[in-house]
């Protein structure tokens, strides 16, 4: 993994798969801070692992991808601090791939939202006619859209661990009935509204991943990354219309890619050029696309 970039006025903390977190650099740790800067990386991962190279210019893809759907979700609140809540400068070196933000008590969760049958939804349903517990109407085929979006959470491991399918249950056992009420609540509205000013652009969000936290006044509010290349699985709309499902703006050309070279054990292998350069291109289109 690479190093974290030096940030002028902030103190680096810790490393995530993807981003980087600081504090001001007067602050002593996380718990006393009331500001945090998330930097965006060029770091991918895919089934749980950092691979090798990184993905060039990505850290700012995902950052304006985040920023826009933000923005475009006004009515949600959100973990973004405006000028005037901050006291420590943003520098110019990590502006265009960081995020100014306030700091929450993050759920254990994993939000997932599926609009769409496709991926390890797809694999159980052939299996079981049912996604994460959630029965679907029998002869749905391989990137079907489902009659309405689903909620499957998944519960958040600890960095290097895998993050593990719950039903809605076992999240109501972790943070509370009506918490586990709140964030599906929350995750099936954005993720509908989000769906329909997508597909206004031609892209459908087939499906995507949501984290919230709550602020220091009991507010819930999303976090961390949103509706990115990372965090959702985007189509050409008109190539889903004319029965083309494989034609996505986000990393699955890295997951395809590992599927057919590497059984998951050990060490990923390094991704080839040409995979790097055609996920970094499909990530460009993306956000032409949706004009973020």
């Amino acid at each position: 993994m690479s190093a974290a970039p030096d940030a002028q006025g902030w103190r680096h903390v810790s490393s995530g798969k993807v981003r980087e977190l600081y504090v001001p650099a007067s602050t002593a740790d996380v718990a006393g801070a009331t500001e945090l800067l998330l930097v965006a990386s060029d770091r991918v991962s895919a089934y749980d692992f950092a691979l090798e190279p990184p993905i060039p210019g990505k850290g700012e893809l995902l950052t304006r991808l985040s920023r826009f759907w933000f923005d475009q979700l006004r009515d949600v609140p959100n973990h973004l601090l405006t000028p005037s809540g901050t006291t420590t400068p943003v520098p110019a070196s990590v502006e265009a791939r960081s995020m100014h933000v306030m700091p929450l008590r993050m759920f254990p969760v994993e939000c997932v939202v599926r609009g769409y049958l496709v991926g390890s939804g797809w694999a159980e349903y052939q299996e079981t006619g049912s996604v994460c517990g959630v029965q679907l109407p029998a002869g749905l085929a391989n990137g079907d859209r489902l009659p309405e979006p689903i909620y499957t959470p998944a519960y958040k491991a600890p960095q290097g661990e895998h993050d593990e399918n719950i039903s809605f249950e076992r999240t109501e056992e972790l943070v509370g009935p009506a918490d586990a009420a709140s964030l599906r609540d929350l995750s099936l509205a954005v993720y509908s509204e989000a769906a329909a000013i997508a597909l206004q652009r031609g892209v459908v969000i087939a499906d995507t991943k949501f984290e919230f936290g709550r602020d220091a006044d009991g507010l819930i509010r999303i976090a961390d990354e949103v509706l990115t290349s990372d965090s959702s699985r985007y189509w050409d709309a008109a190539a889903y219309e004319s029965g083309n499902r494989t034609d996505s703006f986000d990393k699955q050309i890295v997951r395809d890619w590992l599927s057919a070279n590497w059984d998951r054990t050990g060490t990923p292998p390094v991704l080839p050029d040409e995979v790097v350069e055609r996920t970094a291109a499909r990530y460009r289109e993306l956000i032409e696309r949706l004009g973020a």
